[in-house]
């Protein structure tokens, strides 16, 4: 038997945004917390997501002290806000950061629990506190999924929650969000969206309904992620770009990930680098490992890549995936090197990361574990 979550209203598609203060209504709230960043919070964004709510008559109250990668703080910060102005719904606006933090902060609101003691999976007892997701950025898919990342910055360790009780009940995907959104920004996360269909695809979780899910969200990242790059104000490309992270995040919400995010989460907790490159520097070297061991499972990525796979073996349609990941990171101006990052090898804890990433809760959706030996050889390819 398998099991499918997805938050149970998703809005998407162009203007979306200026409709979800009614479906709001009608669940009968009185008060928000608006949880985001800094950067949403000083742009153009934020009024096109509060204007709806004061139309609808709902009060709300911003918070907006989540930092890239969000930490303990951040999110104990955003639960006493919560309390001290007796909110009884959170509006999560922005990319990956903003909706993690939201979600934590949901599940820490009905849970007497620690962020430390929600790592791991269905870690909490209670429902969280409704959360409205609205996403501004086309890559993490946090907003339609049950997985969240927490930093805790005492340990330096990306602590990852898989939790139903903090699915949102509602998504907001407008593309017109993320028309400002900067080349650089659009392709890291495109990237992430790509690695999350990816590892959805080949690991040993997927079902038929999840592959079916990948497939096409990573059809639709290889036509539309360089045009999204290329012109920002592409608003076709967008929108292509908001379909492919929404078949993306079905698929990986419900087949799992794997050992790309478990060694980028460590490079974001301990280098705070973006999580979209981090993963999409590490992709091509650990689907190449991957596909040594199961390489039919790159028929149907080589497939959605474009490959006409007829009469081809294993090997040739894994070879031709991996290369057109490559090719692809290439085009959207993907660093190769963490030196590019101003990260120094010799700086680099080669041992920490790895018995971290080894534990990471992506790991065990990996088709094979790696070994600690492994796992420092897979890093030094980054340098």
């Amino acid at each position: 038997m398998s099991t499918f979550y997805v938050p149970a209203v998703n809005l998407i598609g162009r203007g979306v945004i200026n409709e979800f203060g009614d479906y709001v209504k009608d669940l009968g709230f009185k008060k928000a917390l608006v949880v985001t960043d800094h950067f949403i919070a000083s742009s153009d964004i934020l009024p096109k997501v509060t204007a709806p709510l004061t139309a609808a008559g709902i009060d709300y109250i911003v918070f907006e002290d989540v930092a890239p990668n969000p930490s303990c703080k951040n999110v104990y910060d955003g639960l006493a806000v919560l309390k001290e102005n007796d909110c009884d719904f959170i509006v999560s606006v922005g990319g990956g950061s903003p909706q993690d933090a939201a979600s934590c902060i949901s599940v820490m609101a009905t849970n007497d629990v620690t962020p430390q003691e929600l790592e791991g999976l269905h870690k909490s007892a209670n429902k969280g506190l409704p959360v409205v997701a609205i996403n501004t950025t086309a890559g993490t898919s946090a907003e339609i999924t049950i997985n969240y990342v927490i930093t805790d910055e005492d340990r330096k360790v990306k602590m990852v929650m898989v939790d139903k009780n903090s699915l949102a009940i509602m998504s907001v995907n407008d593309p017109e969000l993320m028309l400002s959104k900067p080349a650089d920004l659009t392709a890291a996360t495109g990237m992430d969206a790509l690695t999350h269909a990816i590892e959805a695809l080949v690991t040993p979780g997927a079902y038929d309904v999840t592959k079916k899910l990948s497939i096409g969200a990573i059809e639709l990242i290889k036509e539309y992620l360089p045009r999204a790059v290329e012109n920002g104000q592409d608003i076709e490309a967008r929108e292509a770009m908001v379909n492919a992270i929404f078949l993306g995040g079905m698929a990986f919400n419900n087949a799992g990930l794997g050992y790309v995010h478990s060694m980028a989460h460590q490079l974001g907790a301990v280098y705070h680098l973006p999580h979209g490159v981090c993963c999409a520097m590490l992709l091509p070297i650990i689907e190449r490992e991957n596909a040594k061991r199961v390489p039919a499972a790159f028929r149907n990525v080589a497939k959605a890549f474009g490959f006409a796979i007829d009469g081809k073996t294993d090997e040739e349609c894994a070879s031709y995936a991996i290369a057109e990941i490559e090719n692809l990171s290439a085009t959207v101006g993907i660093p190769k090197k963490l030196t590019e990052l101003g990260i120094k090898e010799e700086d680099f804890d080669f041992e920490y990361l790895s018995k971290n990433a080894l534990i990471d809760a992506c790991a065990p959706g990996n088709p094979f574990t790696p070994t600690l030996e492994e796992t420092i050889s897979y890093y030094k390819e980054l340098f």
